[in-house]
């Protein structure tokens, strides 16, 4: 099996162990996943973080918050010095949600890392932020050459 489906088959079970929470509080997947995020990085708290470093689209992480904001989950809140930067609270109401988001998280990572010693989970750990960080220099330099190529064409 190739690495992108390995890949896949991480993503679909961390997707398979997490449904039952969003399920419960009748979260999608996309909200759960930010009140997620917003918990587990409290240093990214905006629309635009979320954007970034998800790699996720900003129609639906707007759609989501609106949707987290409407069930009291969150509460965004405009800076008065910049009108554009708008930081993002989660609520007590989230608490229970992302208990048992973290009770979920920890399960996967006792299940997939099961069997490797410490040694090994710190080597696994230390490659695979090797190919993330390939992966983003990538996308980096991508974006660099359609930025250069647009503005050739429009000045």
């Amino acid at each position: 099996m190739q690495f992108w489906d390995q890949h896949k088959t991480i993503t679909y079970y961390y997707e398979m162990i997490t449904k039952s929470v969003y399920d419960k509080y009748q979260l999608t997947q996309m909200e759960y996943s930010i009140l997620m995020f917003l918990h587990n990085n409290p240093q990214y708290a905006t629309a635009a973080d979320i954007v970034k470093i998800r790699k996720s689209t900003k129609s639906h992480v707007s759609t989501s918050l609106k949707s987290l904001e409407d069930k009291g989950l969150i509460r965004r809140v405009q800076s008065d010095e910049n009108k554009k930067h708008v930081e993002i609270y989660l609520l007590d109401a989230a608490q229970q949600i992302i208990w048992d988001g973290e009770k979920a998280q920890k399960q996967f990572i006792k299940n997939i890392f099961q069997g490797l010693s410490e040694e090994e989970i710190t080597i696994c750990k230390t490659i695979f932020n090797k190919i993330c960080t390939n992966a983003e220099s990538c996308l980096n330099q991508k974006n660099r050459r359609i930025e250069e190529n647009y503005l050739e064409k429009n000045i």
